[in-house]
């Protein structure tokens, strides 16, 4: 069983759920530290004046994780977000079936970004047909730091395989991972252009570009060109 671990972001890009989809099991690591001015709460958009971002605000502190980051309701984001998204994609192709359940979910008051982010994700998964099952960190009972802990919890669930990000790689201990008997692999980012609105092609944007404009042909641009790299 492959399993991949991130934490949930805010309506995040094709790259995120290109992961999801390339994994048996996807665990939100949502019970670590939130940080500010990360992906957790904010992605861009593509509009006529370039791509813009879009965030949520967000209460917290040192202490915070992100499944405990609740978000603040004192503004008017919601409909901010709402107005800028329809802005930038009213003209794209499948906007009009898509949007509104998106727009539902904003309205539903999640308490914190974790839920939101979860329920956006879900959604997203749906429309493109992604079946891998999905869990929270904190249902897995294993500690340790940043470098040990998710060996720990691959132990636990059972997993052949571990499926990280790039990044992630300066910190994840390959020899530990050859000695546990678990293989290791880094995720391929290698993506194809599809049509979008406003110019020139922009891929580090929210997957909502790419669902708003492919709708049902989106699953056919979500996955890498090239294969994963084999660590262990």
């Amino acid at each position: 069983m492959r399993v991949g671990m991130i934490q949930s972001n805010y309506i995040p890009w094709r790259g995120y759920f290109d992961f999801i989809d390339d994994c048996d099991l996807f665990v939100f690591y949502d019970d670590v530290q939130y940080t500010h001015k990360g992906w957790r709460n904010r992605n861009r958009i593509k509009t006529a004046a370039g791509p813009a971002w879009l965030s949520v605000p967000v209460l917290h502190d040192r202490d915070t994780t992100i499944e405990g980051a609740r978000i603040a309701y004192d503004g008017r984001w919601v409909e901010k977000h709402v107005r800028s998204i329809e802005l930038a994609y009213a003209r794209a192709p499948h906007f009009e079936r898509l949007s509104g359940r998106f727009f539902e979910i904003l309205r539903s008051r999640p308490d914190t970004i974790s839920e939101l982010n979860v329920r956006a994700c879900h959604w997203v998964m749906a429309e493109l047909g992604i079946t891998t099952r999905t869990m929270m960190s904190c249902e897995v009972g294993a500690g340790g730091d940043r470098s040990t802990r998710p060996l720990r919890m691959l132990r636990e669930l059972g997993a052949t395989d571990y499926l990280t990000g790039p990044t992630a790689l300066d910190y994840t201990p390959a020899d530990a991972f050859r000695e546990a008997g678990i293989g290791l692999e880094a995720k391929s980012y290698e993506y194809v252009d599809y049509p979008q609105l406003h110019g020139a092609f922009v891929g580090e944007v929210t997957v909502l570009d790419l669902l708003f404009n492919l709708g049902g042909d989106a699953r056919a641009a979500l996955k890498s060109t090239a294969p994963n790299r084999r660590i262990v």
